[in-house]
C-alpha cells in the first residue's frame, strides 16, 4: 500500500464513500425505534380509524335532516339515546333521530354528521332542537380517511420521527425493522493526550476530542465506542486498531492525521494487507490533513487533532457515510439543517479549497444575520460560541458582508 497525498475534494471524497454499504437489518420494539432507520417499506396493515367518529361533542345526525335548520326555524329531532365511548353504535338512525355523542365516540349506521352541542337545545328528554344547519360529513374523521389499509406508509430509509411512530401504534405496529446502529471506535492518539480526569503537567493536554466526537456520532445516530488513548508507538496503535476493527462498523482515529502522528497511523495501517488508503489530505479548511481508509470492509478516518478541523470532517465527511451505512438515502435535501442568513462581514477565502467559516446567529430588525466567528482551528471555545458554519465553495475568492448565506446548524 503505498503512501500518496493528492488533495481530494468533497466530491471525490463522498463519491468514494459511497463504496461502503448499508449495515443489516434487526427488528426492535416500538418504543426503541425513534431515529432508527427503517429497514423495510411498512403498508398500512388497517384503515385509520377503522370506524367513522366524530371530532366533536354533539349530537349524531344524518345532515339531511338538518337542511334549512337556523334559529329563527329549528329542525326538530327524536333523541334516540346515547353513544357510549368505546363500544360500538349499532343502532342505525331512523329519519329524524338523532344519539348524543362525545368526542371520538362511533358513529351510528346511516348517521353522516355531528352536530355540536352549541347548536342544539333539549326540549326535552325525546326531543332536540337543531338551530343550525350541517353537511354531510361535518365534525366527523370518516373510516381510513386517515390512512387506507394498504396504503404505503413509510419508506425503507426513513429515520422514524415521534409522528412516525404514533402512527405505527395507531396500526398496531409493535415490532419493526430497521437498519443498526452504526458502531464507531473512537481511538486517541498522542503522547501528550491524557484522560479528561487526569492532573496536567506541562506538556500535556486532555482529551476532549474523544467526547466530542462520541457526542457528535450519537447525535448522528451512531453508537459511540471509546477506546482510550494510545500513545505514539506502532505496536500499540496496532493493537487498538485491532480490538477496533474486531468490534466496530466504522473506526476514527482522533490526531492520527498530523505531522509524526500521521506517519505511525500510516505504519500502522501497512501493516494490515487488506489495508488500501483512499484518501490522503481533502481540499477544505479546516481539516486539510484528514486520512481515509478502508481497513478491509471497515472505513477509518484519520482525524486530525485540532477540536474545530475534526469536528467539521464529522459534519461535512463523517455524518454522510453514517448516513449511508444507517441505510438512509445518499441525497438528502439542502434545507436539512440549514437556515438562510445575511453574512455580516467580508471573508476572504484561497481558490482550490472549500472554507468552512463558524458562525454565531442574530436577529436584528427583522434581518437574520450570519456573524463569522474566526479562530484557529484548535480552539473549540470558537465551536461553543457558534451556532453552525457556512461554505465557501471552491472556486470562489471570498464573500462580501450583505451576501446571502446559508448555515448549516449543529444538532441539539
Amino acid at each position: 500500500m503505498k503512501e500518496f497525498f493528492r488533495l481530494k475534494t468533497i466530491p471525490e471524497v463522498l463519491e468514494l464513500l459511497q463504496t461502503f454499504g448499508p449495515l443489516e437489518s434487526e427488528t426492535v420494539s416500538l418504543e426503541e425505534t425513534y431515529g432508527r432507520v427503517l429497514g423495510l417499506d411498512v403498508i398500512a396493515p388497517e384503515d385509520v380509524p377503522i370506524f367513522s367518529r366524530a371530532t366533536v361533542d354533539g349530537f349524531a345526525v344524518r345532515a339531511r335532516d338538518t337542511f334549512g335548520a337556523s334559529p329563527g326555524s329549528p329542525a326538530l329531532l327524536d333523541l334516540a339515546g346515547d353513544i357510549a365511548m368505546g363500544e360500538e353504535a349499532t343502532q342505525p338512525l331512523a329519519p329524524g333521530q338523532t344519539q348524543r355523542i362525545a368526542t371520538g365516540g362511533m358513529l351510528p349506521p346511516l348517521a353522516d354528521a355531528v352536530v355540536m352541542l352549541e347548536y342544539v337545545e333539549e326540549l326535552d328528554a325525546t326531543t332536540l332542537e337543531v338551530h343550525r344547519t350541517v353537511s354531510p360529513w361535518e365534525n366527523v374523521v370518516q373510516r381510513g380517511e386517515d390512512v387506507r389499509g394498504g396504503e404505503p406508509l413509510l419508506s425503507a430509509g426513513a429515520r422514524l420521527r415521534p409522528q412516525d411512530i404514533g402512527m405505527l401504534a395507531a396500526l398496531g405496529v409493535t415490532r419493526v425493522e430497521v437498519r443498526r446502529r452504526p458502531r464507531v471506535a473512537v481511538i486517541s492518539t498522542g503522547d501528550e493526550i491524557v484522560p479528561p480526569e487526569a492532573p496536567l503537567t506541562l506538556g500535556q493536554v486532555r482529551d476532549s476530542n474523544a467526547y466530542t466526537l462520541a457526542a457528535q456520532i450519537t447525535a448522528m445516530g451512531g453508537v459511540p465506542v471509546l477506546l482510550g488513548i494510545v500513545p505514539d508507538q506502532l505496536d500499540p496503535l496496532i493493537e487498538r486498531l485491532v480490538a477496533a476493527r474486531a468490534q466496530a462498523d466504522l473506526i476514527l482515529l482522533s490526531g492520527g492525521s498530523s505531522v509524526g502522528s500521521r506517519d505511525w497511523a500510516i505504519a500502522a495501517l501497512e501493516s494490515f494487507p487488506e489495508a488500501r488508503i483512499l484518501v490522503h489530505g481533502v481540499a477544505v479548511s479546516p481539516g486539510k490533513p484528514t486520512i481515509i481508509a478502508r481497513l478491509g470492509t471497515i472505513p477509518l478516518f484519520g482525524l486530525p487533532g485540532h477540536p474545530v478541523s475534526a469536528m467539521i470532517i464529522m459534519e461535512i465527511l463523517v455524518r454522510p457515510l453514517l448516513d449511508r451505512l444507517s441505510g438512509r438515502p445518499a441525497a438528502r435535501p439542502d434545507w436539512d439543517g440549514m437556515v438562510a442568513a445575511t453574512l455580516s462581514r467580508n471573508l476572504a477565502s484561497t481558490p482550490g479549497r472549500e472554507d468552512f467559516i463558524r458562525v454565531r446567529l442574530s436577529l436584528q430588525a427583522g434581518t437574520l444575520w450570519a456573524e463569522p466567528i474566526l479562530g484557529k482551528s484548535g480552539l473549540l471555545s470558537t465551536m461553543v460560541k457558534a451556532d453552525g458554519f457556512i461554505r465557501i465553495r471552491l472556486a470562489a475568492e471570498g464573500l462580501e458582508a450583505g451576501a446571502p448565506v446559508q448555515v448549516h446548524l449543529f444538532r441539539d
